[in-house]
């Protein structure tokens, strides 16, 4: 006996009735194709939903809930002669804006047709700006997202502590699962972990102060290893194969891993997780305390919101964004880092360096900078608090160094493959010490101050430098104090980092994502002032002025006087007319110069008229990425050092070692340790490079906070 069908589809195998999946069917009716006037859908059978051809708003209502409830989107598209894509733009429309998107978004060229249209769906239409109910639509979405999002309190500790690690599940420990052999194309990023873990206890760190959110910053990791700009592009990323490499079992979706940063972020730990961090670094003797370099480099903003201008030297211009200074060590291991809002302040940066961490180093370190920082008020105020540093010198003439006896230059050095003469003097900068006091006389709400000085003097060491290879000269200055610095060790301290030896940021933007910023926020600036625009009108003004007495003091001068018969000089004359305009435009000259004067030089936006107020960006996201990014760039310089004995060829040592982080290759869990192997290099001295690293990192037996050990090797498929 035949079995009978659970639903009987026989009524349903007709021409005009076209499977859709999942128990649905639709039938057209008045033709195929394009040419059916009325559809109808049904599910096992029973009509569920049917529209009309000509009414297009209900067809595209129609196609959206025959997707919601199953239908196949390619058979919907071949019975319904339509493309997938507009399939795809309907769901998008619906997902984004709701029925308004689908009813706003009908156009049709029959006039008549479009006017029926509108009387059919009159009760559903919105009225007023499309562009503006879009806008509120999107506001609302975005705030509804974030309050789904579950929410992490904030944990009461400055510097973290293992009662935190403890509270996370045993489960959601990193490395917590045990697995054979996996296969991963992520495994050049188990190194960074292990020098991460081995030598900062980096894990332990981010987990005492994180808690469950830790994976986030896991996730940051494998961006800045494989230089991945942005969390959109971790779509590219196979989840698996990344997530059992950084011990997460997954990476999860983009919404999660928002989900994650956005709970990190709520924390707001950066500021504590980055000082303790620093001054790990500095007591640990990660870094080095001798010389330290502090530059500013410009992070652009190309949105349409009002922000303080930054200033980016390759197009020599200003333009919107945010400074970060960083600082670093002799060997290109950063120390310190802030980001400022504008264009920041070098000096203001340098001497909080000094105060900041003085109470953790056996003595100051000494300051190097560019020409940023010249300034002889700014020498004063360091040697005033004994502060060492080394700096180049500003508007050098170059025809008196020219005319120094190469004789002079009495000290040789090389540097880079660079020959260079320095010899020194003393040098004496003066300065004004100002002391501000308030006056008696105010006007309004306004206080006026007068400004006494009283010149001094400071003696700075003068290092004259001379480039013998490429036939150039120039000078530094310095102040060393108690420490011990010759000549040459001054000289060298300023050419380390700027020239032709400059590396370390230049590496770092193109190996690493920089200038990312995940989660782009935007806030009211506590700063609101701007250059008073009054000041440049009134100087436009008086320098047309000038220009016009230029003319007229030209004019006069060659014009000849003309007297009557009595010798007064006649009032029409070219003379006469031309002492009268000087005498009208002088007077105003000394007016507006003196309107000049009273007008203070900056002024709050809120007190004119067509300015917007400045925004300013949220860093905190910002922070914990390059928390990251710095943590990694420092474990890269050590590892860096780590494989240079094993390699001779200094030139290819770099790209030697992101070449064996780059390597696929496997991993194991077991119950007490984790095992990634590389896949061996194919070159014979790379692969002994190769696995002498690995060896190298395994001795520091590197373990996770549940006890697990971190080993890597070198070898063929363990499969």
């Amino acid at each position: 006996m035949a079995t009978q069908a659970l639903f009987d589809d026989s009524a349903n195998n007709t021409d005009k009735r076209i499977p859709l999946g999942n128990g649905l069917v639709i039938e057209l009716l008045g033709g195929q194709g394009k040419r059916f006037t009325k559809a109808i859908l049904y599910r096992y059978g029973v009509m569920v939903k049917d529209f009309i051809s000509r009414d297009r708003v209900a067809k595209r209502l129609f196609i959206v809930d025959a997707v919601r409830l199953g239908a196949k989107k390619s058979y919907l598209a071949e019975a319904l002669c339509i493309s997938r894509q507009t399939i795809d733009n309907h769901l998008a429309s619906d997902e984004c804006f709701g029925k308004e998107g689908l009813i706003h978004g009908y156009k049709s060229a029959d006039r008549t047709n479009r006017i029926e249209q509108r009387k059919l769906h009159k009760e559903e239409l919105c009225t007023g700006n499309k562009a503006q109910i879009v806008a509120k639509i999107r506001a609302k979405k975005r705030e509804d997202e974030l309050k789904e999002l579950p929410y992490t309190p904030a944990l009461d500790f400055s510097e973290g502590s293992d009662e935190t690690i403890d509270e996370i599940a045993p489960d959601d420990q990193p490395f917590a699962e045990e697995h054979p052999w996996e296969a991963t194309r992520y495994a050049g990023v188990f190194p960074y972990l292990i020098a991460l873990i081995s030598q900062y206890g980096w894990l332990r760190f981010i987990m005492s102060r994180f808690a469950g959110t830790y994976r986030i910053l896991m996730v940051f990791v494998l961006m800045v290893s494989n230089n991945i700009r942005s969390i959109e592009q971790l779509k590219h990323v196979l989840s698996r194969e990344a997530g059992v490499i950084l011990g997460i079992r997954r990476l999860g979706s983009r919404p999660k891993i928002w989900e994650s940063f956005y709970n990190a972020s709520r924390l707001k730990k950066s500021g504590a997780l980055l000082n303790d961090f620093f001054r790990h670094q500095i007591k640990g003797g990660l870094v080095g305390i001798t010389f330290w370099f502090t530059d500013g480099h410009l992070l652009p903003y190309s949105g349409k919101f009002n922000m303080h201008y930054a200033y980016n030297t390759q197009r020599s211009m200003p333009v919107p964004g945010r400074t970060g200074m960083v600082t670093c060590d002799i060997s290109g291991r950063i120390v310190d880092f802030d980001i400022q809002e504008g264009k920041g302040d070098l000096r203001a940066r340098i001497a909080d360096l000094g105060k900041k961490w003085q109470s953790d180093m056996p003595q100051k370190a000494v300051q190097v900078f560019d020409r940023e920082g010249h300034g002889a008020d700014f020498f004063a105020s360091l040697v005033n608090d004994h502060s060492p540093f080394v700096t180049w010198d500003k508007n050098v003439d170059a025809k008196k160094m020219e005319a120094i006896a190469g004789e002079r230059y009495s000290s040789e050095f090389e540097l880079n493959g660079k020959l260079y003469g320095v010899f020194e003097e003393n040098k004496s900068v003066e300065y004004v010490e100002k002391k501000s006091t308030d006056t008696e006389q105010k006007s309004g709400d306004d206080e006026k101050k007068s400004v006494d000085g009283e010149k001094k003097s400071v003696i700075l060491r003068h290092i004259f430098l001379w480039n013998k290879t490429s036939k150039r000269r120039t000078c530094g200055l310095a102040w060393t104090g108690d420490i011990e610095m010759t000549t040459e060790d001054c000289a060298r301290a300023i050419l380390c980092r700027w020239g032709a030896s400059e590396n370390t940021f230049k590496h770092l933007k193109d190996r690493h994502p920089l200038h990312y910023h995940p989660g782009f926020k935007l806030v009211e600036s506590e700063r609101q002032d701007i250059a008073n625009p009054e000041i440049k009108e009134k100087e436009s003004a008086i320098k047309s002025i000038k220009t016009i007495l230029q003319k007229l003091y030209r004019k006069f001068s060659q014009a000849r006087e003309v007297v009557n018969s009595d010798g007064v000089p006649r009032r029409n004359s070219i003379k006469e007319k031309n002492r009268q305009s000087i005498a009208k435009n002088e007077a105003d000259l000394s007016r507006l110069s003196e309107e000049r004067k009273e007008l203070p030089d900056r002024v709050d936006v809120s007190s004119l008229e067509d300015y917007k107020s400045f925004k300013q960006v949220d860093n905190e996201g910002k922070y914990l990425f390059d928390f990251v990014t710095i943590s990694v760039w420092n474990a890269r310089k050590q590892m860096i050092e780590w494989l240079s004995p094993y390699f001779n060829e200094k030139d290819e040592l770099v790209d030697l070692f992101y070449a064996i982080t780059k390597c696929h290759g496997w991993i194991k869990s077991t119950k007490s340790e984790v095992t990634v192997r590389l896949e061996p290099l194919q070159q014979a001295r790379h692969r002994n490079a190769q696995i002498q690293l690995c060896r190298r990192l395994t001795s520091f037996v590197a373990r996770t906070p549940n006890g697990k050990r971190l080993t890597v090797e070198v070898g063929e498929a363990p499969v």
